[in-house]
């Protein structure tokens, strides 16, 4: 149930702590708009706290996401949280949890990425297929294949003690069975939401520790800071935002989202290519 109050208009001298989603939200394929870069810079300016809360792991957070300057991020669908230079949360999947999904993946020769903030770990033997999901996915958008794909593509390690890796989520790019017959062969640690760079559907997914979403990483960033939950806005489009978008004290949701997100929206926004933010943000008073 949401029990959320009418959105401030312009909070008065309130301090607000802003999270957005990456894809969908704050990019599109990878590729920020100009007028999302201005907003993010324009809120800091006014007091605000800016923070990037994505699904995506540090690793794959390139100069370009980044670069419109942030006061922290929240990864890995809320298993890490950092503002600054301060780690606030590092979660990773306990060794037996990651020797069971690296063996259940492996069993079907599953295409997939193991996301460590540091690198992003996939068996040798599908470091091609895994390419061509990637170059394929962000072929979508005319002119955008490398500077969307290159955030993944160059923090990719072929590796073969892949089980040792301290990865907090996996992205199935492709796999034989359905997502839930890998779930269910995994063991309950695990859940699974769509995947935000691979074609929809049971083959493709996001595997990550059941119990542990972004609202995780809000509330510890929130409690870091000293800001009270109310003066907290967060933007989303997909499955894994729909805790956070609960949570926060107001929540914006991207037109073209689920039904199931859309009812928990306190405002709606353009997508990206519409820089749908922008105007999100002067609804807001934020800039």
């Amino acid at each position: 149930m949401h029990h959320k109050t009418t959105p401030e208009r312009g909070s008065g001298d309130a301090v607000r702590a802003v999270f957005l989603d990456v894809d969908g939200t704050y990019a599109a394929y990878g590729v920020v708009p100009p007028g999302h870069v201005a907003a993010v810079r324009a809120a800091r300016s006014a007091g605000h706290r800016v923070f990037l809360c994505t699904g995506r792991p540090l690793s794959m957070l390139d100069e370009h996401l980044l670069g419109a300057g942030f006061d922290g991020v929240v990864a890995s669908a809320g298993a890490y949280a950092e503002v600054g230079s301060e780690v606030l949360l590092d979660r990773h999947f306990p060794a037996d949890l990651a020797a069971a999904t690296v063996a259940a993946l492996d069993a079907h020769d599953a295409v997939y990425l193991l996301e460590t903030q540091e690198a992003l770990h996939t068996p040798p033997a599908a470091e091609q297929r895994l390419r061509a999901h990637v170059e394929a996915h962000f072929s979508r958008i005319p002119g955008q294949r490398d500077s969307g794909s290159s955030a993944i593509l160059n923090a990719l390690r072929p590796t073969v003690d892949r089980a040792a890796a301290a990865f907090a989520k996996v992205s199935v790019l492709e796999s034989p069975v359905p997502m839930s017959e890998l779930v269910a062969q995994i063991g309950e640690g695990v859940a699974v939401v769509e995947n935000s760079i691979a074609d929809e559907g049971r083959h493709a997914g996001e595997l990550f520790q059941r119990g542990i979403s972004k609202a995780d990483g809000v509330a510890a960033v929130l409690a870091h800071l000293g800001i009270d939950r109310e003066h907290s806005v967060a933007a989303g489009d997909g499955e894994n935002d729909l805790e956070m978008i609960e949570f926060a004290g107001v929540g914006i949701v991207i037109e073209g989202a689920s039904e199931r997100l859309l009812a928990l929206a306190d405002l709606t926004a353009a997508p990206p290519r519409a820089e749908g933010l922008v105007a999100a943000f002067a609804e807001l008073g934020l800039v």
